[in-house]
């Protein structure tokens, strides 16, 4: 269980690196006809190293 947990951390920090990234330099995100607000991804940031936090505390 140590090892999931492991890599469910290490999966949420990449993706809160990801988003905050791409906050940062405003990159475009459409998905299909719909563009995807900026603030989303500081909204799934925020969701994603809450979850990154959560998992490795809960490792030991």
């Amino acid at each position: 269980m140590k090892t999931y947990v492991a890599v469910s951390g290490m999966i949420f920090a990449i993706i809160t690196v990801v988003q905050i990234s791409r906050a940062l330099m405003q990159l475009p995100v459409h998905i299909g006809s719909f563009e995807v607000p900026v603030w989303a991804s500081w909204l799934v940031a925020a969701v994603a190293g809450s979850l990154c936090t959560w998992a490795f505390r809960s490792k030991d």
